[in-house]
């Protein structure tokens, strides 16, 4: 008798909460649906903007911003070495050359992050002109506002366009949430205008030396167009194979779970705002810059590994 009361005292307790939950769920569509458009982006601007993104309506992406916190720790190779640690998997193309004293970095990255398939291009300088074996743990700083060219992707993933953006930057991205896709997929198409033709001049001088014909690109005046399919360098994926196919899975499951947990909506500010107010956990989960405290440990050991390397150079 007490074991019967006991178990329907639980079945109601369970039934109880099923109906808070589904009416909470209920009360908050309703809310995001009467939300007017402007409100909605000031608030997930207020989340977003302080790691470093913003959100284009008009093309539903995410972009970095000019004061991105990301600015001040540079770049280096092993960033890309890292990167399937924190559920990145990507192609990358790094083109170093130099010019003005110094040694430039422009890289090009497509591929899946977490749930959202993006694309990157950035360009970084050293202070010295490096030699090519110190390449790959050297780290480069972000240009200042003065030496930014103008950048313009375009993505599209099997044939169909995604996004395409034009600004003048220092790291411009794009990334579509709730999209999974391989790295070989995805076709990155980029445009370079140069501050000069000497710059430009290096730029090509480099490619070519990569292995790249100069009849694959497009060059009119100083600005440099090329289509980064497939890469011309050895890739993250080679060297950790294992670590990049379970990051995969896990980014397919996430981003399945996504879309299945926020199917009342099909733009991601509503997504997002869903999850803001219904599951902040998972929310949370999202923006987690999972690679933050590694990439700031391989930021201070460059470093200190380059202000030895500039002396010993110059002296």
């Amino acid at each position: 008798m007490y074991l019967f009361l006991g178990l329907l005292l639980l079945i109601i307790i369970i039934l109880f909460l099923f109906l808070i939950f589904r009416w909470n769920r209920h009360r908050i569509i309703r809310k995001i649906k009467k939300m007017p458009e402007k409100e909605k982006l000031e608030l997930l601007s207020s989340v977003t903007e302080p790691l470093g993104f913003s959100y284009l309506p008009n093309q539903d992406i995410f972009t970095s911003t000019l004061d991105a916190w990301q600015r001040d720790l540079g770049y280096c190779g092993l960033y890309d070495d890292a990167a399937p640690y924190g559920q990145m998997v990507f192609d990358c193309e790094p083109v170093y050359f130099n010019y003005h004293n110094q040694t430039w970095l422009i890289e090009l990255w497509k591929g899946q992050y977490g749930i959202t398939t993006g694309s990157e291009i950035g360009i970084y300088h050293t202070d010295v002109i490096i030699p090519p074996e110190e390449y790959h743990r050297t780290l480069f700083h972000a240009v200042s506002n003065e030496e930014m060219p103008q950048f313009g992707l375009g993505v599209s993933r099997n044939g169909a366009d995604l996004f395409q953006l034009s600004r003048c930057h220092w790291w411009l991205t794009g990334f579509r949430m709730g999209v999974f896709s391989q790295p070989e997929e995805l076709c990155l198409k980029a445009s370079i205008t140069f501050i000069d033709s000497d710059m430009e001049a290096a730029f090509l001088s480099a490619l070519e030396k990569m292995g790249r014909c100069r009849c694959s690109l497009c060059v009119q005046g100083r600005t440099v167009t090329l289509r980064f399919q497939p890469a011309k360098t050895d890739q993250p994926c080679q060297l950790h194979p294992r670590r990049c196919t379970f990051a995969q899975r896990k980014n397919r499951r996430m981003t399945q779970k996504y879309l299945r947990i926020t199917r009342p909506f099909e733009n991601t500010i509503d997504r997002l705002l869903y999850l803001y107010y219904y599951l902040p956990g998972f929310f949370r989960k999202i923006f987690t810059m999972r690679n933050t405290k590694k990439a700031k440990k391989i930021h201070r050991s460059n470093f200190h590994a380059e202000k030895k390397r500039n002396w010993r150079l110059r002296s």
